[in-house]
């Protein structure tokens, strides 16, 4: 990353609640075509989400601290035969991408672009980019205190209904949104841009014709939508210059398994989530 940082854009997405099971079937089943196109060779990537709601995982990540893989790089390059792999194939403390300087990180490595400032979005605005957020969900909706909190750590912040839950053509909005706030940046000012998909967080429902009540299909086809609303956003960055992208969700929801629904809640279908970096070259 300390290659990276200084020299590309930066562009943080959150697919809210987007569980690991549907993101990978969809996969799997050629249904996520624009971002099977962006997503390294063996698709997403299991990690665990250090929060089980929108706020807490956030606030984690802007400290530094994403989804840890499920499985170590040694497991996951080379799968096991079905007996308890390795001691050295188990998962553990896994190198960050970013943190924030502070005494005693085991997860800081010589890769570990090392911040100062009190989250990685001041820190990377003191390395001078820009920084912007899109919200979605509630607690990006700057309509409290509490909606102002993750949104206030940005330079530049933005939210509005048609960007929300509520609205069916909310990704749509948001990447019309993040093309305006492209079009207007000078070419050599770095850019670190935070997008909040709203779409997959309930209600979703209106995404599957004739569907009354959120379930798995309407996740699904929520995630469809979200797809193939994606393509200008990657190719507007691909124009402006390299771009770092990490793209993932926040943690998944619950849709009557064991008895549980929704999230903010201890379950594996809340705290197992997709994940994927990747380079946009520029064009």
């Amino acid at each position: 990353m300390n290659h990276i940082v200084g020299r590309c854009d930066l562009l943080l997405v959150t697919l809210d609640t987007l569980r690991f099971d549907v993101a990978t079937r969809l996969w799997r089943e050629g249904r996520t075509p624009e971002l099977a196109r962006r997503l390294p060779p063996g698709g997403w990537e299991e990690r665990h989400t250090p929060g089980s709601f929108t706020y807490a995982a956030h606030a984690a990540f802007f400290a530094g601290f994403l989804p840890t893989p499920a499985r170590s790089h040694l497991a996951r390059s080379a799968p096991h035969s079905g007996e308890a792999p390795p001691l050295l194939a188990r998962p553990g403390r896994d190198p960050r991408l970013f943190a924030l300087r502070f005494e005693g990180s085991e997860t800081t490595a010589a890769d570990t672009c090392v911040l100062d400032g009190p989250d990685i979005v001041s820190g990377l605005a003191a390395r001078g980019y820009h920084t912007a957020c899109i919200g979605g969900v509630g607690f990006f909706n700057k309509q409290n205190a509490l909606g102002r909190a993750l949104p206030g750590l940005f330079s530049e912040s933005h939210w509005s209904p048609a960007l929300g839950v509520t609205d069916p053509d909310s990704t749509e909005n948001q990447v019309q949104l993040a093309l305006q706030l492209l079009q207007r940046l000078p070419p050599d000012q770095r850019l670190f841009l935070f997008l909040n998909v709203s779409a997959l967080h309930q209600p979703n429902r209106f995404y599957l014709d004739g569907c009354e009540a959120d379930c798995l299909a309407s996740h699904a086809a929520a995630l469809q939508y979200v797809d193939a609303r994606l393509a200008p956003l990657f190719d507007a960055l691909q124009q402006r210059g390299p771009t770092f992208c990490i793209v993932l969700s926040d943690h998944g929801t619950a849709y009557g398994e064991d008895g549980f629904t929704g999230h903010r809640l201890a379950h594996p279908v809340v705290w197992t989530v997709p994940y994927a970096h990747f380079m946009l070259e520029r064009r």
